[in-house]
């Protein structure tokens, strides 16, 4: 009888260490560190041990910013009896494994690395292998500056829309088309930025008329640091759209992220050519738009704001251009659609 209590005793004890021990995630196959996009995807697998029952895994991909893998609409993968797990996953050049709680709700994308806590009990990061491969771009020449091209996916907007090089292309007088049309039966847009950052200085672009837009449809020049989203992409924004019953002011300034109050700025632009303007110093970011293809002495002045607070330093921020569809239930998007820059410019 001692003997057997005694067994008892130390198979509860065995048990009772087998309980408390941590968890940790393994990976058995990581895939290739690359600039992300939905149409390139790969394997990621690996093994949990010491998982709680009702645990499963969610993964996520860093290209920009952190994305919930492979779709948002399926985060969750199953630990299997042998404790491995494994899913597809859009590539990214960083790779979070997440063991988390039945009662976990996964964003689609967030801005800096998970962690743990709350309903997530590990959160186990990887680089993705091999050298980092930036996806493929076109390429254009325009206002004396040589551009890239994407031609990858993006959910700028909070719609995922094509991106095709051929939405973007110069005139014989040397004016950008950019537009947008549909493809494969989704909305294909045009996104040019340059390959390198030109820092502190006054950039403007010149925006022939505007007014034919609809709500959903957007054009952009921001500023942009692909690497660095702890900083919000150190991006700023001046976007133009269409006009509708609900929103008369159709243009706005922004410094992200947005839900800082003070953030943002709205005003109603008027038809014709305007130029645009954004003036970035130490500590201050001056937005300005004028009617007409100048913002020199003289020129008509239809809106100025300045903002003071949570201005990005440069760091690798490069000016981006963007014409593309925005998400929207009221009013989405009915047909292609064309912008035209006539010129950018830029001074230190």
């Amino acid at each position: 009888m001692l003997a057997l209590i005694m067994a008892c005793g130390a198979l509860a004890g065995c048990h009772s260490r087998q309980t408390d021990a941590k968890p940790a995630i393994e990976f058995t196959k990581i895939p290739p560190a690359a600039q992300g996009g939905r149409e390139r995807v790969d394997t990621i697998a690996g093994r949990v041990r010491n998982a709680r029952p009702g645990q499963q895994i969610v993964i996520y991909a860093h290209s920009g910013q952190w994305w919930v893998q492979p779709w948002p609409e399926r985060p969750f993968i199953p630990i299997k009896a042998d404790s491995t797990w494994s899913t597809e996953t859009h590539l990214g050049f960083d790779y979070a494994a997440l063991l988390v709680e039945p009662d976990y709700h996964p964003l689609p994308e967030i801005d800096v690395a998970p962690t743990q806590g709350g309903s997530v009990a590990l959160v186990t990061i990887v680089k993705g292998t091999g050298t980092p491969q930036l996806a493929p771009t076109g390429s254009l020449k325009f206002s004396g500056y040589d551009w890239s091209v994407r031609v990858i996916e993006s959910d700028k907007g909070g719609l995922s829309n094509l991106y095709d090089p051929e939405n973007a292309w110069t005139d014989a007088k040397g004016a950008l088309h950019m537009r947008i049309t549909r493809k494969s039966g989704k909305w294909s847009c045009a996104e040019i930025f340059l390959g390198r950052t030109l820092g502190y200085g006054t950039y403007s672009v010149t925006v022939r008329d505007t007014s034919h837009l609809e709500p959903a449809a957007v054009f952009s020049m921001f500023t942009f640091d692909d690497s660095n989203s702890e900083q919000h992409f150190r991006e700023m924004d001046v976007e133009v759209g269409g006009r509708d019953a609900e929103n008369k002011n159709n243009t706005r300034y922004t410094i992200q992220p947005l839900y800082i109050p003070g953030n943002l700025y709205t005003f109603a632009a008027p038809a014709g050519p305007l130029t645009f303007v954004l003036r970035w110093e130490s500590g201050h970011a001056t937005f300005k738009t004028f009617r007409g293809r100048s913002s020199g002495a003289g020129a008509p002045l239809v809106s100025e704001h300045e903002f003071t607070s949570t201005i990005p330093v440069p760091g690798e921020a490069m000016p981006r251009l963007i014409f593309y569809v925005v998400a929207s239930d009221k009013n989405p998007m009915q047909k292609p659609s064309e912008v035209v820059v006539e010129k950018f410019a830029y001074l230190p």
